[in-house]
Order: C-alpha cells, then sequence, then structure tokens
C-alpha cells in the first residue's frame, strides 16, 4: 500500500470547525499525518461492494423476520415489535450506515467484517475533515470517494419522497420538523448529531437539537421538546442501550411507532444490522460468497478466527486465534455478558510499520464514502483515522 505524508491542520483550525477529539487520551494526534492513496479501481470496488452487500442485508433481514430469528440475533425482548414495525414500512427508512471493511488494497480481497448500520462513528472525519485535509495540503480535493455531505442531503430528502428521486420533495415539503438528540458531555457525538442537523437543514426540514433528558416523550401524542410537537427523531443513542437501560423509554418508542406519531432515525431494525450475529445467518445464506468471511456461533475448526461480542464495540471483548487455537491478539472490554459469534480471521492491509488498515464505507441509499483506520491486529479506541486520496494517473 501507498502512504502520502500531509500536514494535518493544527488543533485550533480543527476546533473552528467542529472537530474536538482531535488528540487520543495518550495525547498523540487522533488523526495520522499520513493518507493512503486508492486507485479508481480501487474505489470503485469498494463502491460497488457495500451496494453488493447492503442489498443482501436486505434480504436477510426478510428472511430474519420471517422466521422469527431475534433471539438469535440478541435482540431485546422489549424492542423486537420496534424492529418489525419498522421493517414492515417503508416509512422508517434508514439514512446511514458504515461498512467496515479487509481489503480492497493491493489487489486482496474485499470482505466484510461488520456493519454500524445504527450510530456509527467517524461520519465527521470521513465526510468533512478528509476533505478538508486534502484542500489544507493543496490537493485536489475531488480526488477522494467521498461524496457523504450530498448523500445525506438526499437521503433526507427520501425520508419524504420514499423513493430514489429526490426532485420532487420541495413539492412535498411542508415544514416537516426534525429533532437532534445526543448525551450530555460527549463531544464527538455531539458535534456528529450537529453536523448531521446541518444537512437535514439544507436537505429543507425545520430542525432542533436537544439532549436525551431534555426530550419528552408520550405513548398517544409522540415526542416534544419545548412542547413543539416533532414528526422526526434522530438519536445518536444505539438501540440496545435503550432496550438494556432504558427500558421505559422502549416501551414509549415502540408505542410511539405503533400509534404512528412519529418516526425514529436510524430505525429500531438496524439493531438486526449491527449486531454481529447477522454476519452468521448473512453466511447461511451466502455461503462462501466471495465478499464474505465465514461467521459461526461455534469456534470455527482449523482456521484463524476472531471470537467478537455481538454489540462490543471498539475492538473491546475481542480474541484473534490462530489455526492451533494460540491467542495472538487480545482486548479486554465491557461487552462480557453479550453471546460471541466466531468470524473467519481477515489480515488487513500493513504498512512498512506493520500496522493494519481497515477500510470504512459509509452507505447512505448507496455506497458514499470512503476512509481508514489505522492500529494493531485488533483495533481499538486508540487507531488513527487516516485519509485517503484517489490517485489518478
Amino acid at each position: 500500500m501507498n502512504l502520502t505524508p500531509i500536514k494535518v491542520p493544527n488543533n485550533a483550525f480543527l476546533e473552528q470547525i467542529g472537530f474536538y477529539w482531535h488528540t487520543d487520551p495518550d495525547q498523540t494526534p487522533y488523526v495520522a499525518s499520513e493518507i493512503v492513496d486508492v486507485t479508481p479501481e480501487e474505489a470503485d470496488a469498494y463502491y460497488e461492494a457495500v451496494n453488493e452487500l447492503y442489498d443482501m442485508f436486505a434480504e436477510a433481514g426478510d428472511y430474519v423476520v420471517e422466521h422469527e430469528l431475534f433471539h438469535e440475533l440478541g435482540i431485546p425482548f422489549n424492542l423486537v415489535d420496534a424492529v418489525k414495525m419498522s421493517w414492515e414500512n417503508d416509512v422508517h427508512w434508514h439514512l446511514y450506515g458504515r461498512f467496515d471493511l479487509a481489503g480492497g488494497l493491493d489487489g486482496k480481497p474485499i470482505k466484510l467484517i461488520e456493519f454500524n448500520a445504527d450510530t456509527p462513528t467517524a461520519l465527521f472525519e470521513t465526510s468533512i475533515l478528509q476533505w478538508a485535509m486534502l484542500k489544507a495540503n493543496g490537493m485536489e480535493e475531488s480526488h477522494q470517494f467521498n461524496n457523504v455531505y450530498e448523500a445525506l442531503v438526499d437521503n433526507f430528502k427520501r425520508l419524504i419522497t420514499l423513493d430514489e428521486e429526490v426532485e420532487s420533495f420541495e413539492e412535498r415539503y411542508e415544514g416537516w420538523k426534525l429533532l437532534f438528540s445526543s448525551v450530555k458531555g460527549n463531544e464527538e457525538e455531539e458535534s456528529t448529531v450537529k453536523l448531521l442537523q446541518t444537512i437535514a437543514e439544507e436537505a429543507g426540514f425545520v430542525t432542533q437539537f436537544a439532549y436525551i433528558d431534555e426530550v419528552e416523550f408520550s405513548d398517544e401524542e409522540g415526542i416534544f421538546y419545548n412542547d413543539v410537537n416533532y414528526e422526526y427523531w434522530f438519536k445518536l443513542i444505539p438501540w440496545e442501550d435503550i432496550a438494556i437501560e432504558e427500558s421505559n423509554l422502549a416501551r414509549l418508542l415502540s408505542n410511539i411507532m405503533r400509534n404512528q406519531k412519529a418516526i425514529i432515525l436510524n430505525p429500531a431494525y438496524t439493531l438486526m444490522f449491527q449486531s454481529k450475529a447477522f454476519m452468521k445467518i448473512l453466511w447461511d445464506l451466502y455461503p462462501n460468497h466471495p465478499l464474505l468471511l465465514e461467521t459461526s456461533f461455534e469456534p470455527l475448526q482449523g482456521i484463524p478466527q476472531v471470537e467478537k461480542k455481538i454489540f462490543g464495540r471498539e475492538g473491546a471483548n475481542t480474541i484473534i486465534v490462530d489455526e492451533n487455537e494460540k491467542v495472538i491478539a487480545e482486548r479486554d472490554g465491557e461487552y462480557g455478558e453479550f453471546p460471541s459469534v466466531f468470524q473467519e480471521y481477515a489480515e488487513l492491509p500493513t504498512d512498512k510499520n506493520g500496522e493494519s488498515y481497515q477500510a470504512g464505507v459509509f452507505f447512505a441509499y448507496e455506497g458514499c464514502g470512503l476512509g481508514f483506520r489505522r492500529g494493531g491486529l485488533i483495533l481499538d479506541n486508540y487507531s488513527k483515522f487516516v485519509g485517503h486520496r484517489v490517485v489518478v494517473d
């Protein structure tokens, strides 16, 4: 793989554009001072791969709902109805997600690791920051697989049109209101939500931001903030956390959906996609598909593999073993109570220092933006964001 050195804008500039999480807890920069060189063919392959994968997820979602496989995915019982209702009604539109992929560089095949379909991170970095870094370094900013911002503008409009075509949005727009929420005290999440709020306003919505504890919920009336009723609510709070830690809120949201008083983003059915157990369903339905890694609820036999928790995040509670079941990397974490899945190990591209690179491709109706995370064998919360450029001969 080829890397090109760049100068990352200083922290004052980063904070000026709303990027406050520029320094990791160990006081090292979060954003790498190199970018990955990608060929047009590699960028196209990432785009085509995630489009095909999303179609597979949609077909597998039908299979899960039809056969009531919610327990296998670890879906909490108090959200099963919400998952079903959102799946069966097109008004519950999936706004965006991020596919994590191995391979794709230097001729290595692209393989799905997982799909962050509910509350994906790195949106700001991918859509805004890596574009700004190209511009700041005198590079052509259009030489990037990155139209995340524009794709999200269109996908917000599809909340109303429910169609690929968005030109008719203005004709049907009559002041739809969309409330955005995050938890207090997390600058990254708040900045991400406010970026989405800006994009929604550009799409034509009337928006407001409120912390989650400021929002009011009513089974019969819907979702309110400052006595204003909102037809749409975007929450950057994982559905599984709502189910486990806020069971009353899970009940309220299910009833609000049942009474058709509000539409919640991302939809409850993204919890199916978010579960790493979904990789096992995919493998059952598409065995040996070139984009998939073998995944099972039981340890695989005779091959290197990764054990991870179905709702784990940032590499926590992850174990990598070789073909002889010898542990070669391991991370502790707070997700130990969740069931495990066992996924075939796929080597990530590495640089001359032996650091690994995992591609993340955002999806908003179609593949729309590429970025990379760099770290060790297990990418954790100390991994670095690495931008890219498409090198045109």
